[in-house]
């Protein structure tokens, strides 16, 4: 009952203040177990996962910084998510991670630990491919346009609609760790995944991964994604 409070309320939302346009939607597997990976610059890009995807069994990790607000307290608890320690080794989140991906869930995780105040992509950390690494997962990158904070605010002031757009790449998947150099491949891994972020956004949002050689790689092979048919959620 609480999700599907929680599932009514931000579809009432989203529905109401937004345009939501999806391209490479087709790309997300169905039926199975993933992991999500995207740029983070706004409040309302949690919001959207469970706007888009259909399935009660997301895995949702929340900085600890929201225990201590009643309204993020509560939202969280509705969706059964999971505090972590940004700044720290938490085990017990960890724990809880693997826990449910061995029950079929999909987890779904900024590399970057925190909003981009600028929009652009700051540096990734390495929990995200430590955990992509570990399990084996398809991942599956994704670039988020339009939740900014400071224009969101700016077009509901305006009475307008928010215009979000969310570009879905290729699928993915990071191999074992092995050998002592585990701290050099998880920082090889993390730049793979931000660059493959990367070439889904808009060049001044690539930040940090605008002039690595891997995201040149990257946009030579794929293209553009907006060249993908798009499905407009209303």
């Amino acid at each position: 009952m609480r999700y599907l409070l929680a599932w009514i309320f931000v579809n009432f939302i989203f529905r109401v203040l937004s345009r939501v346009t999806v391209y490479g939607a087709e790309r997300i597997p169905q039926g199975t177990n993933f992991m999500a990976v995207s740029n983070h610059v706004g409040r309302l890009d949690a919001g959207l996962v469970y706007y888009l995807l259909n399935r009660r069994d997301i895995i949702m990790l929340v900085a600890e910084k929201y225990r201590y607000h009643w309204w993020s307290r509560v939202l969280v608890w509705a969706v059964d998510g999971i505090y972590i320690d940004r700044f720290n080794a938490d085990l017990n989140a960890l724990r809880e991670v693997f826990r449910r991906l061995k029950q079929g869930g999909v987890m779904v995780v900024a590399p970057e630990g925190t909003r981009s105040k600028s929009g652009a992509l700051q540096e990734g950390r390495d929990g995200a491919s430590f955990i992509a690494a570990r399990s084996g997962l398809t991942i599956m990158p994704g670039g988020l346009v339009g939740t900014q904070d400071g224009e969101v605010v700016a077009r509901l002031r305006k009475f307008k609609r928010l215009e979000i757009e969310l570009r879905i790449g290729p699928a993915f998947i990071l191999p074992p760790l092995e050998g002592r150099d585990r701290a050099e491949q998880l920082k090889a891994y993390t730049d793979e995944m931000m660059c493959r972020i990367a070439v889904l956004l808009p060049p001044e949002m690539r930040g940090l991964y605008a002039d690595h050689p891997r995201t040149a790689e990257l946009l030579a092979e794929q293209g553009n994604v907006t060249d993908l048919k798009p499905i407009r959620y209303r």
